[in-house]
């Protein structure tokens, strides 16, 4: 039986966050069944040296260009139709973020089925329009986004999966970065200012806990990161709070923490589905998560762990009844929250979806 060959697309692999799902999607893929290659617009980051590793064709070509100058766009759409045709291949799954559909006209000048999973929310533009229809099918990632295609059948909810195995703390080793005297929570993130780290500094402010330590993992070498750090000086935190830059495994960084907490500035903003929040869960660590799309999408099993978008008085309320928590009382939370992984986010069941799909189209 012939194989289905699939190209996964994305910009780059800078970070492991949606890079790591797509990892995650090719290694598992069965190669029986499937020939899988990937496309990047960038051999940059540390996280493609790890993608290179699973022995896989990767392509630095870029598979979508700027719509500007008109007058050539239409020629250079031919010449990265004429790369998936020369290729053969059968479908195209696009990791792209932004709303660009010039990888899919391309795709169906060459006569070859092109999907993509829609990351993040927001759906305001023309160009989202364009891209949705002329997708072969579109994979949405939480229960809201399908709002935004409502007359495309070819859609379905396959949410993102984890390699428990992987995020096992009975697997990590420990780290040097943590205090084992102190209750210690942890916050993943890209630092960019919607994250609302600000938010978690001022629920520690309103504690005056000199119990608890803060780690913040993420890239601080930007104008936001600066910020929150100049803010954890204001506040008098610095005894308090570490920034620990960004981490390309984070594992032993959470599996230390008692708690995780995942701080949004805007109750107007609506994540994706956040995979920090999910590898947090699945290493048993308790966790504390905004009331906004995405992230109660994850929890939404547990609202108990959810506060209100920018309201550091009742995130640092919920921090204090958690530290104040019995130590075996926070392992079952953890334990229950591993197991809602293992039910609800598998790699074994979104490998099992979207070969179902691949097949199909």
């Amino acid at each position: 039986m012939k194989k289905i060959k699939i190209l996964y697309t994305i910009s780059n692999f800078h970070t492991a966050g949606s890079g790591k799902v797509v990892y995650d999607l090719v290694k598992h893929m069965d190669n029986n069944q499937f020939e899988v290659e990937i496309a990047c617009g960038s051999s940059d980051g540390d996280f493609y040296k790890v993608v290179s590793t699973l022995g896989l064709p990767i392509h630095v070509f870029e598979t979508k260009t700027n719509y500007r100058p008109y007058p050539s766009l239409l020629f250079r759409i031919w010449k990265i139709s004429k790369f998936f045709k020369e290729q053969q291949y059968d479908v195209v799954h696009s990791w792209q973020w932004s709303s660009d559909w010039t990888e899919a006209l391309a795709a169906k000048l060459a006569g070859v089925k092109w999907l993509y999973t829609k990351k993040a929310m927001g759906f305001n533009s023309r160009h989202w329009k364009i891209k949705s229809f002329l997708a072969d099918y579109i994979i949405t990632i939480n229960d809201e986004m399908s709002a935004y295609f409502p007359n495309k059948t070819k859609q379905a909810l396959i949410p993102l999966g984890i390699d428990t195995a992987y995020y096992d703390t009975k697997k990590v080793a420990k780290t040097k970065a943590m205090n084992p005297d102190k209750f210690h929570i942890i916050t993943v993130a890209n630092l960019v200012p919607v994250k609302g780290i600000e938010i978690l500094l001022e629920a520690m402010a309103i504690l005056q806990d000199s119990g608890i330590q803060l780690s913040v993992l993420g890239d601080c070498e930007n104008a936001y990161g600066l910020n929150m750090m100049l803010l954890t000086e204001h506040l008098g935190l610095q005894e308090q709070v570490k920034f620990l830059g960004k981490q390309l495994d984070v594992r032993p960084y959470i599996s230390q923490a008692d708690l995780y907490v995942i701080p949004t500035l805007d109750a107007g903003r609506k994540e994706g589905m956040p995979m920090a929040l999910v590898e947090a869960m699945s290493m048993g660590i308790p966790v504390l998560g905004s009331h906004i799309t995405g992230i109660n999408y994850v929890l939404k099993a547990f609202p108990e762990l959810l506060f209100p978008a920018g309201n550091a008085e009742v995130l640092a309320e919920k921090m204090k009844q958690l530290k104040a928590t019995d130590p075996i009382q926070r392992l079952a939370l953890g334990k229950r929250l591993r197991t809602y992984c293992e039910t609800h986010f598998t790699m074994e069941a979104f490998i099992a979806a979207h070969e179902a799909l691949y097949k199909t189209l």
